[in-house]
């Protein structure tokens, strides 16, 4: 030994454990790194997608809702009457009005505070004055009513198309007598204003003051805040008067509303007008940099500035009276509310996933354990101890599992920016953690006590543990009350509670462990069965199903937990298009709907021959609706407060028509009435009804007289519909349309797939007031908002994830078991086995597992589905909220027959092509390959 080796206490040709195990098995080693780092990835990627979706959520609500709503907007009435007149000027002039805006754009809220440029302020009029100018439009009699603002920078957010900008002459003070003014391009053409015109506003003191108009400009931006926030800067309204004639006798008269704009120091004018002038500061939110954690935080902001610290603050700087007003507290509001019902459905597909691939790195720890099983004893019988074991496997997994999580961390930072780093990494710490774990243990854990050769855990003849036992019994308890929990408060108030999330995957763990229980003995009959046979391939292939370990539960539990998730998320997806489907059609009644003026003006017979004659029209129903129907009195003589709308309808085609589109279906006989006794008027006869629940209840079960604009009746209720084609939300009476004294056809209700473009012609042909609305385009109409589009790409990646991982615990499954079933092909070969023997031989040999599974999964799958479906709310994932009132029951999760079956089946036959696939291989190699001397094979 030399000087150098004494020093090092190392022999000179001693080589590191992990380079050395790295160098012996890198397919491993690399196999395993990409399935950490995939995994990782993933994990990686769920939370900024989720946070994404929703900070796109958040940026789209706010700009799609409106400058109306949107707008932060400060308001202070004019100056005091007590301040002087020189004060009062200046504190309303372009200065001043900005010294305020500059201090309140700092106490805006910093999540959505505004450029200086997109923000405004000025001095407004704000009740509109009666302006008797004669040159200007009374389209019904009533003098136009204009306002009159001075608004910041309008040179800036305006083009001038006529005339000049309006100039001020010398200082302008509350006694002016004359100011100048412009008025859009949109307000000119209504209101019929030149340059030169002139209006008069009145004052307090009982004089005018004139205003001359100038210049038309045209908006630069017509949609920005600037001139959105109040309309009537753009465009003129024609508004109805308030408190004219009663709304019974004749319709309300209506009148010309616009704005003309002053310029800023034109504002001390206002002060004597009688139309109550008060100055304003208005900031847009700007949402482009706002993001789904920032809500809270804007939330408090808010609250703080109309109605505590904050307000106390803009107060000080705007006025005493100041008020601050905005409708972004009102979206926030809606964000949250969809935002809670779709979290938790997310939720619990992130759970299913994250199970399956859970559970695929566990048996990858166990397949890496299993090839090592040998090499492991060994040093084990040589003095090796377990945690040295385990501390050399520790190291040889985290050089492979740390880079590898790292790298798919990396990689799915690039992804989904707007979303926070930080999230993204608690996934890629828990795959690491796990798979450092579990390979050591997994490892480890059989030679904690001495195992003699030869020994087999035959899955036939095993017997559960008592510990095993314990263990089941406990994930049932858990299972049990994940399924109670979800049943009884749902998604929606069950969201942050990972018990509840969980359910499906308890059921799958439940199932995959009954299943383990139960598979030995239709092995074990079977097996006796087919040994009384003649030929060895059956035999032989129960024989090594049931050799197989009986510890093999987790392939099982892999396999089921993926075919749950993917028939749950399958259904969800299902549910949403079928939901959307349901809403379109409960708002429509039919595929298409013609009806005349507020479904009560009668629809032409030129219209009807021509709708009925159209191409793609099946069926077609004429209903006459009557709405507004007093019902009678009660029996005590309590008048009732109720109304009904009353559908007169051919019961024949009526019924027909419901069918098709699954609304209120019935027979016709119940409906159809004694027409030679009904028609002529009341009393001739009883008339049978079909009637909503709520007017069931109110008619009773024998005859009342009902008095209608279509005719007198005496009706008795023949059954009830909770919902029907012709007015699906409101409280209805069907009738047979030939008993009504005084009949004409209101709406028309087609089945079938009609011509829109010819439907439409047909209608304005036959009258200006004809509406039609079409289903399809109705349910076109269900656009995804960023968070509903996300949450079902989300379900989609979920399905395709978990049947990616179902695919690898297979290929796992038979990687596990590929040596021996090689061997054990090599030497039937020499026995006068044929390659197309062998085939038969494996395939059957991995149907007893295969089957079980996939059957198990359509089973499970269905049960999860309708153990949990009352608690799964998709309201806010299939529509634009979770509160329409027309369709109670149209989100509800049903079972999808595809996500069922089609992923049982891929199970089944891949299992079957992985094993012919290897008999195929096997058979191109010859036995003498295979059987070396010594092997333990």
């Amino acid at each position: 030994m030399t000087s150098r080796s004494v020093r090092t206490g190392r022999h000179p040709a001693d080589a590191p454990w992990v380079r050395t195990r790295l160098r012996t098995a890198p397919g491993t080693a690399w196999a395993l790194a990409l399935l950490v780092l995939v995994t990782a990835f993933l994990s990686a990627v769920f939370p900024r997608a989720v946070e994404h979706q929703g900070t796109e959520g958040l940026r789209q609500d706010i700009t799609s809702a409106g400058a109306g709503r949107s707008v932060l907007e400060l308001i202070s009435p004019q100056p005091s009457l007590q301040l002087p007149p020189a004060e009062r000027e200046a504190a309303v002039r372009g200065a001043a009005l900005k010294a305020v805006h500059d201090k309140a754009r700092a106490a805006m809220p910093a999540e959505v505070r505004p450029g200086a440029a997109d923000s405004s302020y000025g001095f407004r009029t704000a009740q509109p004055m009666a302006t008797p100018e004669p040159w200007l439009p009374r389209p019904e009699g009533v003098d136009p009513k204009l306002s009159y603002a001075t608004p910041s920078d309008l040179r800036d957010h305006a083009t001038l198309r006529s005339g000049a900008w309006p100039a001020v002459r010398g200082l302008v003070t509350e006694d002016t007598d004359e100011v100048e003014g412009v008025v859009t391009g949109a307000t000119a053409k209504a209101l019929g204003a030149r340059l030169g015109a002139t209006v008069s506003v009145p004052t307090r003191a009982g004089e005018h003051l004139t205003v001359r108009i100038t210049g038309i400009i045209t908006p630069r931006e017509p949609r920005s805040t600037y001139w959105s926030a109040e309309p009537l800067f753009r465009t003129p309204a024609l508004v109805p008067e308030p408190g004219s004639n009663p709304p019974s006798l004749d319709p309300p008269r209506h009148y010309w509303t616009a704005t003309v704009l002053l310029p800023q120091d034109a504002a001390p004018a206002l002060l004597g007008s009688t139309g109550e002038p008060e100055m304003f500061w208005r900031f847009p939110p700007d949402a482009s940099g706002l993001t789904a954690a920032d809500v809270p935080g804007l939330r408090t902001a808010l609250a703080s500035l109309e109605g505590g610290p904050g307000l106390v603050r803009l107060r000080a700087t705007a006025g005493d009276n100041a008020v601050f007003t905005t409708g972004l507290d009102q979206i926030l509001a809606g964000y949250d509310t969809l935002r809670t019902a779709i979290g938790p459905v997310v939720t619990v597909a992130a759970v299913g996933v994250g199970a399956v691939a859970a559970v695929v790195l566990l048996m990858t720890a166990g397949l890496i354990g299993g090839r090592r099983r040998e090499e492991l004893a060994l040093l084990r019988a040589r003095g090796g101890s377990l945690a040295g074991l385990a501390g050399r496997l520790l190291a040889e997994t985290a050089v492979v599992a740390v880079p590898a999580a790292a790298l798919g961390l990396l990689a799915a930072l690039p992804f989904f920016g707007s979303a926070r780093p930080g999230l993204a990494v608690a996934g890629p710490v828990a795959v690491a953690v796990l798979v450092c774990v579990a390979v050591p243990v997994g490892a480890v854990a059989p030679h904690r006590r001495p195992r003699l050769p030869g020994a087999r855990d035959d899955l036939i003849t095993a017997r559960p543990s008592r510990l095993r036992t314990v263990a089941e019994l406990t994930v049932l308890v858990l299972a049990v009350g994940a399924v109670v929990g979800l049943r009884r408060r749902g998604t929606a108030e069950g969201g942050g509670d990972l018990l509840v999330s969980a359910a499906p995957v308890l059921v799958g763990l439940i199932a995959a462990l009954v299943l383990v229980r139960l598979l030995p003995l239709p092995l074990r009959l079977a097996s006796r069965a087919v040994a009384r046979r003649r030929g060895a391939i059956g035999f032989l292939s129960l024989a090594r199903a049931g050799r197989g370990s009986a510890g093999g539960a987790l392939p099982l539990l892999a396999l089921l937990l993926a075919l749950t998730t993917a028939a749950f998320g399958g259904s969800v997806l299902a549910g949403v298009s079928e939901a959307r489907d349901r809403a379109a059609v409960l708002e429509v009644g039919a595929d298409a709907r013609i009806s005349g003026l507020l479904d009560a003006a009668p629809l032409p017979a030129r219209l009807i021959r021509e709708v009925r004659a159209a191409d793609g029209v099946r069926r077609l129903a004429e209903v006459q609706v009557v709405s507004g129907v007093p019902l009678p009195p009660g029996a005590d003589g309590t008048g009732s407060m109720k109304n009904a709308t009353v559908l007169g309808v051919d019961p024949d085609a009526y019924a027909r028509l419901a069918r098709s589109a699954e609304l209120g279906t019935f027979q016709p006989d119940r409906l159809r009435a004694d027409r030679g006794r009904g028609k002529g008027g009341a009393g001739t006869g009883v008339v049978p009804v079909i009637a909503s629940p709520s007017v069931a209840a109110e008619l009773g079960d024998g005859p009342r007289d009902l008095t209608t604009p279509a005719g007198d009746l005496r009706v008795r209720v023949a059954g009830i519909m909770p919902r029907t084609a012709a007015v699906p939300d409101h409280d209805f009476l069907l009738v047979d349309s030939a008993v009504l004294t005084r009949q004409w056809t209101t709406t028309l209700l087609v089945a079938g797939a009609p011509d829109p473009k010819a439907l439409r012609t047909a209608a304005r042909a036959a009258g200006k007031d004809i509406s039609v609305r079409i289903r399809a385009e109705e349910r076109a109409a269900f656009v995804d908002t960023p968070m509903q589009r996300g949450t079902r790409g989300i379900y989609a990646a979920a399905v395709g994830v978990g049947a990616g991982y179902a695919l690898l615990a297979v290929l796992l499954s038979l990687l596990r078991t590929a040596p021996e079933r090689t061997a054990l092909l090599a030497r039937l070969r020499t026995m006068g086995l044929t390659s197309r023997q062998g085939r038969r031989l494996l395939g059957l040999e991995s149907l007893p597992q295969a089957l079980p599974a996939a059957f198990g999964g359509v089973l499970v799958g269905w049960a999860t589905i309708a153990l949990l479906a009352p608690g799964v709310d998709l309201a806010g994932l299939a529509l634009f909220n979770g509160t329409d009132d027309a369709a109670p029951d149209a989100a509800l999760l049903r079972p999808a027959p595809w996500s069922l079956t089609l992923p049982a089946l891929g199970v089944v036959v891949l299992t079957v092509g992985a094993a012919a696939a290897q008999a195929w291989w096997a058979s191109r190699r010859g036995p003498i390959t295979e059987l070396r001397s010594g092997d333990p094979r």
